[in-house]
């Protein structure tokens, strides 16, 4: 009995010897590996290396440029570590909740890059002008103008140009000749213009740097002119109306029509997001890729 009580306890203590060199060469093999990484930085006992510099300078940027960025990197580490530290000695850190915050950030991180991925491979970015004209039609409510809106042409000219006195001609001409006349009399001489064409325009967008942004009641004004004409020391303005809209209103859909496009191309992200997790969940759980135990 004695013999082999002796026989397990040799046997024992083999394997904590054995056990204890496995830690001392893994322990070495790490100092090791440390060691032969090159250091860039140190605050107290945590260290930067060379390698964790990777991906920092972007493909075919100068050397003055990677310089800086990489300068500035090494700087925001070494504050970041500094804060760090003295947080440590200050308060007490719950380093559970320091946990679940760093993997949700590592996952907006990196699922953020794959959704991307993803919705860029999957997005049917086509939107037909029925499902545009729908989505207005079921939510008018939604598109009220919050300014003053206009269809019609303006035109801001030098005073020394040329044949000032054709314009109003020309801009009230529906001939062809008239319309490429004035247009090409715009790229000439103009120092601003707005052609008339399907599109609406907020009016203090389009009157911006003339005597016209200046007019106290706008209202007013577009209600009482379809054609106008003014001055200052520079400049000669001529503003003609074809439609107006007023503030409070529903908005025309040609108007709203790019922002409700933009509406439906995000909802359609939004569902390829949720349909990348739900994917990736499912075809998880069919190979037991995961597994939540019992408390």
């Amino acid at each position: 009995m004695k013999t082999h009580y002796f026989i397990q306890v040799a046997v024992f203590l083999a394997l904590v010897c054995l056990a204890g060199c496995d830690l001392i060469r893994m322990k070495q093999e790490k100092n090791e590996a440390e060691a032969a990484r090159k250091t860039i930085a140190r605050v107290h006992n945590s260290f930067l290396y060379q390698d964790e510099l990777a991906g920092i300078i972007p493909a075919g940027a100068t050397a003055d440029d990677s310089l800086a960025r990489v300068t500035a990197y090494i700087n925001s580490w070494i504050r970041k570590q500094l804060v760090i530290q003295e947080a440590t000695k200050n308060i007490n850190i719950n380093e559970a909740e320091v946990e679940r915050k760093v993997l949700d950030y590592r996952y907006s991180l990196i699922g953020y890059e794959y959704q991307n991925y993803y919705i860029r491979k999957n997005l049917n970015d086509s939107v037909s002008d029925k499902e545009i004209q729908d989505y207005y039609n079921s939510r008018m409510d939604n598109f009220i103008l919050k300014q003053n809106i206009v269809q019609g042409t303006y035109i801001k000219v030098p005073k020394e140009a040329p044949r000032t006195k054709q314009i109003k001609d020309l801009m009230f001409s529906r001939k062809d000749k008239d319309v490429a006349e004035l247009r090409s009399y715009c790229l000439s001489f103009s120092a601003a213009y707005h052609l008339a064409d399907s599109s609406w325009i907020e009016f203090d967008k389009l009157v911006v740097n003339s005597p016209l942004a200046e007019i106290p009641n706008k209202v007013q004004f577009l209600r009482s002119y379809t054609y106008f004409e003014t001055s200052d020391t520079e400049f000669l303005y001529f503003l003609k109306i074809d439609a107006y809209k007023m503030s409070d209103n529903i908005s025309p859909l040609e108007f709203v029509k790019q922002d409700i496009k933009n509406i439906i191309l995000n909802k359609r992200k939004v569902e390829l997001a949720r349909k990348l997790e739900d994917e990736v969940y499912e075809n998880a759980a069919k190979r037991n890729d995961f597994e939540i135990f019992n408390r």
